[in-house]
């Protein structure tokens, strides 16, 4: 009876160990999988999907009658015609705001590819076409994955319901990435079409004349080469850019570009037809032969700068590594900053004596507050905190 109880306990004690084996594998493993899910998270740095509903977002009037908007999820681009404004989302959504009314209208974008939306990449550049009250269209710069590539193409869109249906693809293959991708886009005084484009990583593209990275492109609405570009049989206007963000116009048809360095170093260049601006072989105030230096530039440290608008000979730049809005003047190069209430700054739109500035804290780099994203208006002749 006594060796029975002790091979008994004995077997107990084997069974309580393969237990507790089988328990710390499991847990080890579970472990590991949250530590590698963690890391990827980390590493796409793609934020988490939020859906936006016309009944979420909060509009509210400043005292001056101008629209504030709250609770929008990573706006890119602000457009404005006639009292309402289309706001881009990264997500692939635009939301209607009826400036009179405070009407809001979250609309859908259906394409034939899907939006590719990770890191730095998804649904970024969008401008109304210059007849939209009467065509309800518009273009777009989105990126999408085919055969394994992450790409960026333009499409043309129309505005059907509450829906933006593809209309036709303008220009597609552009390189393509989670981070370093471009996606500005503005039609200029000429009435062409303007397109940033990013390295997407590789560097050595933005000094390479047949490759798209890296560059600022121009063409026809439609997507056709103008006769007049720079270089022949060709949509590159200018290049050695690492990543441009924002494009505006002065009131003589100037162009200017905001641009993300590497390790600091951002910049503000007076865009021409067919210069060289340098990247990677020179930044800051370095100098070469053929190549162009910036107006200004952020030194060591970071802006990120993105949209820009123009005003009474001024730059207004949005940054978001800088969380503020910072102006260039043109004529005495002094720069100053103008608005750091809100965190990351992504597009600015100037009409008038009204600023707006959406912002950017909901992509996982910013720190959002119960109100973010915002559309936030700001005037010029006499700065108010926002709502």
């Amino acid at each position: 009876m006594t060796d029975l109880k002790k091979y008994g306990f004995l077997s107990l004690i084997g069974i309580l160990l393969v237990a507790a084996i089988v328990f710390l594998f499991v847990k080890d493993d579970d472990s590991k999988e949250k530590e590698t899910e963690q890391a990827n998270q980390e590493q796409n740095n793609e934020p988490d999907a939020v859906q936006v509903f016309e009944e979420s977002i909060e509009v509210v009037a400043s005292d001056d009658g101008n629209i504030n908007a709250n609770k929008l999820f990573i706006p890119w681009t602000i457009n404005k015609t006639e009292g309402t404004f289309y706001l881009s989302q990264r997500d692939g959504t635009v939301v209607e705001i009826d400036g009179d009314l405070g009407l809001v209208d979250v609309q859908d974008v259906e394409l034939s590819e899907e939006i590719f939306h990770k890191g730095e990449a998804g649904f970024l550049g969008f401008t109304l076409a210059p007849n939209f009250e009467e065509s309800k269209g518009a273009i777009a710069y989105h990126t999408y994955e085919k055969d394994g590539e992450i790409l960026n193409r333009i499409v043309s869109l129309v505005l059907d319901g509450s829906t933006w249906k593809e209309q036709k693809v303008i220009f597609d293959n552009i390189p393509g990435g989670e981070k370093d991708t471009g996606g500005r886009i503005a039609i200029g005084p000429d009435e062409k079409l303007y397109v940033t484009t990013g390295v997407v990583g590789e560097n050595e593209l933005a000094q390479e004349l047949d490759s798209l990275a890296g560059k600022i492109l121009r063409m026809e609405l439609n997507g056709d080469m103008p006769s007049d570009n720079p270089f022949e049989d060709s949509y590159v206007f200018s290049y050695g850019h690492r990543n441009s963000q924002g494009l505006t116009w002065d009131g003589q048809g100037n162009m200017y570009n905001s641009e993300h360095g590497e390790d600091g170093f951002d910049e503000i260049n007076l865009i021409e037809a067919g210069k060289n601006y340098g990247w990677p072989e020179i930044r800051g105030d370095e100098k070469e032969e053929g190549m162009e230096t910036p107006l200004a530039h952020s030194g060591d440290k970071t802006w990120a700068p993105s949209g820009v608008g123009f005003s009474e000979g001024k730059l207004y730049v949005a940054s978001l590594a800088g969380k503020k809005i910072f102006t260039y003047d043109i004529a005495t190069k002094a720069i100053a900053d103008f608005y750091d209430e809100a965190g990351r700054l992504r597009d600015v739109f100037i009409e008038d004596d009204a600023l707006y500035v959406v912002t950017s804290n909901q992509d996982n780099r910013g720190e959002p507050t119960d109100k973010d994203d915002r559309l936030i208006h700001i005037p010029l002749v006499e700065k108010t905190s926002a709502n």
